[in-house]
């Protein structure tokens, strides 16, 4: 069994073992000037066993930390490396670092070849004393295998290590945080229950509320509840994370999750601004393309196609700075260059722009590979050319294997339920509508009972929105409506669902239905820059 210590949910535990740990910012502006970057340090204290002069630098590397600002978080323990080359627990900073985002997905092996490095030279370190020891060999666990499929086991091996640091140390509040983080990692895409993510809100949102500035809790909290029931539940600590890190991209990025997830298009388009421009200037392409991908997608919603594309150039001229093996939100980046030009065809419902787009390799991600056949696929059989899909399709299930044989089950499922969702179209556009309605009902059934994952707003379209397109193009109006109205639920102010679901409440007669939809789909795409037909639609309706 895995050990869960009981102390962690009962508050008033919480509020007796905190002011210990914090009152060491007393002592935090007494070691020397902090980095004049706004990233949070002021508002993080880890204590060490390490120089007292390197405390400002440390409390630094463990506010990157926080913020998935992983480069230079190493850049930063190294600092402290050549201040106290005894200084193990800096190893442990950034061994942590080498395994990054834990939402990103599986590891390849030079992100786990650096993790094990990091972790011996921990090992191998002075003399660490007793907390810092189990602060190393709780992030051992992360490294202990190299084999795909053992990840999972990984990471429950790491919480279950955090949790035994709480209990042992219920002073230290970065363990507390720390420890969220490991719990949500572990969650699965297909509890409902969202149990994982719970426990992890019940440990941040009592510090939260007697620690506002710390970077780290606002940015977990985000994590935690971004999932279509819970995302409301976040939207105080997405408003204020921004400002708590505004010199760290990932702190400007991550509200938008939030935004996005409540379809808050403005607010998600403004904070993606702010961090790709932040990442720019500190040539972080990897980080720059993820905000990008967020952006593309809440400037198409709005109908502002002048502005995606915009987007979609700069992430083109991106494609050569990233290397998806290096450090940071990489992974993120290589999926952006997939999905931002699939994204900005379909959407557009630029079926021949979606059939034409070109494969960007990606040996190490077969999940990004598919993005772009799946589009192509969807495109040619929209576009009346479901014979030039069957490439598509057939790597699409090439693909599938791929993930299965790196054990990657997540991304194996997502990539089937892009095949089954392709294969739909292309089998209804070929004239066999009951079959390609079965078929993309499968999909949508299998979509909705996992989640996206967090390197992206959203799917690259919703299958249950396919489902309803699909049963309006095939005059079943009624049903349609159904299917649009449940993907508004859990992907609201869409605008393609919005204009599908005008579109098939009128023809189910129902006027209230398509009055209230025609309107909101205005509303959602007030600044609209283009001429897209549902727009003339609907403000012909209105009239």
């Amino acid at each position: 069994m895995r050990f869960q210590p009981k102390t962690l949910f009962c508050a008033v535990a919480l509020s007796a073992s905190i002011p210990a740990a914090m009152a060491q910012h007393g002592d935090h502006a007494a070691h020397g000037t902090p980095s004049a970057d706004q990233i949070g340090s002021e508002n993080v204290s880890f204590a060490t066993s390490c120089s007292p002069s390197t405390a400002d630098n440390f409390n630094r590397g463990v506010a990157l930390v926080h913020s998935f600002w992983f480069a230079e978080a190493i850049n930063t323990f190294n600092a402290v490396l050549a201040e106290d080359p005894e200084c193990a627990v800096a190893h442990w900073g950034i061994a942590l670092s080498h395994w990054g985002n834990p939402f990103a997905g599986q590891r390849n092996a030079a992100q786990l070849a650096r993790g094990q490095a990091s972790v011996q030279a921990a090992l191998g370190t002075g003399s660490p004393d007793e907390r810092e020891s189990a602060y190393i060999n709780a992030v051992a666990e992360l490294f202990s295998n190299t084999e795909p499929g053992t990840q999972g086991a990984r990471t429950l091996a790491y919480e279950g290590a955090m949790a035994a640091l709480v209990e042992q140390h219920p002073d230290d509040m970065e363990a507390q945080i720390f420890y969220a983080l490991a719990a949500n990692q572990t969650a699965s895409p297909n509890d409902k229950t969202y149990s994982q993510q719970l426990k992890a809100a019940e440990i941040l949102e009592p510090l939260f509320m007697q620690y506002p500035d710390h970077p780290g809790l606002a940015h977990y909290i985000i994590h935690a509840y971004d999932h279509p029931p819970l995302a409301a539940r976040a939207l105080n600590a997405a408003r204020r994370y921004a400002s708590l890190a505004p010199d760290a991209p990932h702190a400007l990025h991550m509200p938008s999750h939030t935004f996005t997830r409540v379809g808050m298009w403005q607010e998600s388009v403004d904070s993606n601004l702010r961090s790709a421009q932040i990442a720019r200037e500190s040539s972080t392409a990897g980080e720059e393309l993820h905000a990008l991908d967020y952006q593309v997608y809440a400037y198409l919603q709005m109908a502002q196609d002048k502005k995606a594309l915009e987007v979609v150039e700069r992430a083109r001229a991106l494609v050569s700075e990233v290397d998806i093996t290096a450090i940071g939100a990489t992974q993120a980046g290589a999926f952006a260059i997939a999905t931002i030009p699939a994204r900005y065809a379909l959407e557009r419902g630029d079926f021949a722009a979606a059939a034409a787009l070109e494969v960007v390799p990606a040996e190490t991600t077969p999940h990004t590979q598919a993005i772009t056949h799946f589009a192509r696929a969807v495109g040619a059989a929209r576009n009346g050319q479901p014979d030039a899909a069957a490439q598509d399709i057939n790597m699409l299930a090439e693909l599938r294997e791929r993930a299965r044989a790196r054990q990657d089950t997540y991304w194996t499922e997502q990539i089937d339920i892009q095949f089954k969702a392709a294969s739909a179209w292309v089998v209804f556009a070929a004239g066999n509508q009951q079959e390609g309605i079965r078929l993309m009902s499968q999909a949508a059934d299998i979509e909705d009972a996992t989640d996206k994952a967090s390197v992206s707003p959203g799917p690259m379209a919703p299958a249950r929105e396919l489902l309803g397109i699909m049963l309006l193009e095939a005059g079943q109006p009624a049903d349609a409506l159904t299917a649009l109205e449940a993907t508004l639920a859990k992907e609201p102010n869409r605008f393609l669902t919005l204009s599908a679901a005008a579109q098939a409440a009128e023809d189910s007669g129902d006027a209230d239905k398509a009055r209230q939809y025609h309107q909101q789909l205005l509303t959602v795409a007030a600044t609209a820059d283009s001429d897209r037909t549902a727009l003339d639609q609907a403000r012909e309706f209105m009239r």
